[in-house]
């Protein structure tokens, strides 16, 4: 059977308010036959107690129809074994996650299966497992055939003796599962936690065995930059739905704003609202939201865009607070994704450097910063360092820092050494490319990088002490701080528009100090900021106006 998951009209199907899932089911029968049996479930919390199947709307339909629809009745084998649905907050995710689970606890046919219902904490597993049982008391037969455990948040059918269990998540929770079918609820709440990769592995591992099972992420948007499974989820989710990867076995459902739509911020105007809310109007209150957009607004930029990442599926670029660093406003439109260290090395007649670095715990920044030849603009190209015990020692940012690793903006070492035999090797590179200055070309924080200074000195490194400058930190960096954000946001300072970047620029917290401002690792807490610290290096010596190892100053004018 020949067919593809992927809608690559979704942008004109989501602003005319019409299913995103294009493929029909691929087994009709078995799709109205689990849709008749889910319809006649009753809503105990809307007003009149409605059955499901009255008051559904198509899109839900649709999606509960393409998952049950995809089990071929005679292999019992499931074509497609992997959904993914993004949507804002209150469209009935959690009632649908209820709705789905509960149908295929009755539809399963293997004796003793597990189904799991996987939430982040137990407020969220609440929200799954009230539905369910409210759905099961509203119903005799249903209340006959199930065995209802509130205390363990457990359903048994009497009949197969499976289970449908709904469990907040952790690493002992889901070891040594066999489940048959998976729900697992906000899946953005995972990508914040180092370990869910492995914790999701376990959980659906028992798919392997089970070819009638399936696995459902679901989620909103994060409030925060995607990190970890979600964003890996996500973006594979987003590949599959525009057609740029062909995988039949999973169906992705993403309410979110067409690229168009997001550069003109017509998601500011609660007219569009309806495009991330399929359930606009029904399950979520237009007046609610009304209330809640006005009052966001009102809050400040961080608050408003926490209300359009949850109401509205705006993803969220930049972790912008009211005490960031000027320079974040104007971050992303300074981009230049073709900029790499090999693209700055070409097209620049001068490379300075920056470097900052901590323990063991913390990251260790490079900078090099170019001067284009024909335009004098800034080019920055930056990489970090981190060991493997940072994983451990920073359990919230891991997830972030194995993303930087993949997307290869990270380095992760295991031995201490290893990181400061890299940054070398970089900046050989670069010295040997004839762009590094004989004089104030490395600018350096002091403190914890003397393994690096000693290494670039050595021998066979050749480096030497005039090419090295210590840049004074705190308030003597504001000159730096002052230049670099003047640099950016007249797009005379480009960068390659990389997310680690973009993470540490969005930690930067900045303090008053007099007539000065600064940035510290301290004020920014325990997110990152070394590289962007590294760039504050890099900027002091460009400042200088250097000249490279190769330029000859003839009658005033500089030739390479």
């Amino acid at each position: 059977m020949k067919y593809t998951t992927a809608c690559p009209d979704w942008e004109r199907r989501i602003v005319a308010r019409e299913s995103l899932i294009a493929l029909p089911p691929l087994f009709p029968e078995v799709a109205e036959e689990a849709w008749e049996m889910i319809g006649g479930f009753r809503l105990v919390d809307v007003a009149g107690q409605p059955l499901v199947r009255d008051s559904t709307l198509p899109w839900s339909r649709d999606f509960i129809k393409a998952i049950f629809g995809s089990e071929d009745p005679e292999t019992g084998r499931r074509l497609i074994n992997e959904f993914f649905l993004m949507i804002s907050k209150k469209n009935g995710k959690s009632t649908d996650a209820g709705k789905i689970m509960l149908g295929a606890l009755l539809m399963n046919w293997r004796q003793s299966a597990e189904l799991l219902i996987l939430s982040p904490t137990k407020e969220i597993a609440d929200n799954s497992y009230k539905p369910i049982r409210d759905f099961i008391n509203a119903d005799d037969e249903l209340k006959a055939r199930l065995k209802v455990q509130d205390y363990f948040r457990t359903i048994t059918d009497r009949e197969t003796g499976a289970t449908l269990k709904v469990v907040a998540a952790d690493s002992d929770t889901v070891s040594g599962k066999k489940a048959s079918f998976v729900f697992v609820d906000e899946l953005h709440e995972f990508g914040k936690q180092a370990k869910a990769s492995n914790m999701l592995l376990e959980a659906t591992g028992g798919l392997a065995s089970r070819p009638e099972g399936f696995v459902i992420y679901a989620t909103t948007q994060s409030n925060e930059p995607p990190a970890g499974v979600f964003k890996a989820k996500l973006d594979y989710a987003r590949k599959v739905r525009d057609g740029r990867v062909h995988d039949p076995k999973f169906l992705p459902v993403i309410y979110e704003f067409p690229p168009a739509m997001l550069e003109a911020k017509a998601y500011e105007k609660l007219e569009n609202a309806y495009v991330t809310n399929p359930n606009w109007g029904v399950s979520v209150d237009i007046e609610r939201i009304t209330q809640l957009h006005s009052q966001a607004k009102e809050g400040g930029e961080q608050e408003f865009k926490e209300f359009l990442a949850k109401h509205l599926n705006v993803e969220i670029g930049l972790n912008l607070r009211s005490d960031r660093w000027a320079g974040a406003d104007f971050w992303e439109a300074a981009a230049d994704t073709s900029i790499t260290l090999d693209t700055l090395l070409e097209r620049s007649e001068v490379a300075v450097i920056g470097i900052d670095g901590g323990g063991l715990d913390d990251l260790l920044g490079l900078a090099v910063l170019g001067r284009e030849r024909e335009t004098g603009k800034w080019l920055l190209w930056c990489h970090a360092w981190a060991h493997n015990i940072a994983l451990e020692r920073r359990k919230e940012i891991a997830p972030r820092l194995l993303d930087f690793q993949k997307e290869g903006d990270l380095t992760l070492v295991d031995n201490p050494g290893d990181d400061v035999m890299a940054v070398a090797d970089l900046i050989c590179r670069v010295r040997d490319s004839g762009l590094l200055p004989d004089v104030k070309g490395i600018g350096v924080d002091a403190a914890g990088i003397g393994d690096v200074v000693d290494e670039l000195i050595t021998d066979a490194r050749g480096v030497t002490m005039d090419q090295i400058i210590a840049i004074s930190q705190g308030f003597r960096l504001n000159g730096a701080i002052k230049t670099t954000e003047r640099k950016v946001a007249g797009r005379e300072l480009l960068h390659g528009g990389r997310p680690m970047m973009a993470w540490c620029v969005g930690n930067a917290r900045v303090e008053d100090k007099g007539n000065a401002i600064l940035i510290t690792k301290q004020a920014s807490g325990k997110a990152k900021i070394d590289p962007l610290m590294a760039v504050f290096c890099a900027v002091s010596l460009m400042a200088l106006n250097p000249q490279s190892q190769n330029a000859v100053i003839d009658q005033g004018f500089v030739s390479l």
